[in-house]
């Protein structure tokens, strides 16, 4: 079944994942991470896009961010991509494409899956075999929430305020959610909604989404619970 048209309504979290062609290398060495770090933080900011989460792997990258308008996240991914291809190219002798591909997106519910989906982010580098810990890895967000450096590409969700009432409460749990790592069943679901374009939610949101934009959100029921905040 071919993947639904990508959906971006303002106001909610989007994961994207930006793939290389045929998975080849977008990374080449630090210098091109801190370019696209800065592209990003650029693009972010001038179509009003916070960006909550965000990890650089070898042939792609992962980005949890919420549209302040309909246009932000689509007019800050193209500027992105196109930019950072011109750089890249001219840097390494090279020519052609560099991207697989459009984006790939999936709108999220708040309150059921940006925690898991931010560990699930977090997590990419672990389950690579890159690291055994995802502190260990300098190119993600992980080491900001964790308090470990200051990150202003950063724009925490609301609901990372609410993981405890001081910074050292928020940065323990935190840490210890993603230390519980993320159910193989619940990366199925964020892999494979965002690939294809479903909207990742329970039924309640798949509706309400749909009345909102008109638009079929998935090709089936929603998936179980996700990761429970910490109590």
């Amino acid at each position: 079944m071919a993947r639904l048209p990508r959906l971006t309504v303002p106001g909610y979290p989007h994961h994207v994942i930006q793939r290389g062609n045929n998975r080849q290398q977008v990374f080449v060495d630090d210098q091109d991470r801190e370019t696209l770090l800065g592209l990003l933080s650029e693009y972010a900011t001038k179509h009003k896009v916070a960006i909550h989460a965000w990890v650089l792997m070898g042939n792609h990258f992962h980005l949890l961010a919420t549209p302040a308008t309909e246009t932000g996240l689509p007019l800050m991914m193209q500027a992105l991509g196109r930019r950072y291809v011109q750089i890249f190219n001219r840097r390494h002798a090279r020519t052609g494409t560099l991207w697989e591909g459009r984006y790939r997106a999936t709108l999220v519910q708040t309150d059921r899956y940006l925690l898991a989906c931010m560990a699930y982010i977090d997590l990419n580098p672990v389950r690579a075999g890159l690291v055994t810990k995802a502190a260990d890895w300098r190119w993600s967000s992980h080491r900001h929430y964790i308090g470990q450096q200051q990150d202003r590409l950063l724009t925490p969700h609301p609901l990372c305020w609410a993981l405890g009432n001081t910074p050292f409460a928020r940065e323990a749990a935190y840490a210890d959610l993603v230390q519980q790592g993320v159910a193989l069943d619940q990366q199925a679901l964020l892999t494979d909604a965002t690939l294809k374009g479903w909207v990742l939610g329970d039924r309640a949101f798949l509706d309400q989404i749909e009345a909102q934009t008109d638009r079929r959100t998935t090709r089936g029921r929603a998936g179980r619970p996700a990761l429970k905040k910490p109590g």
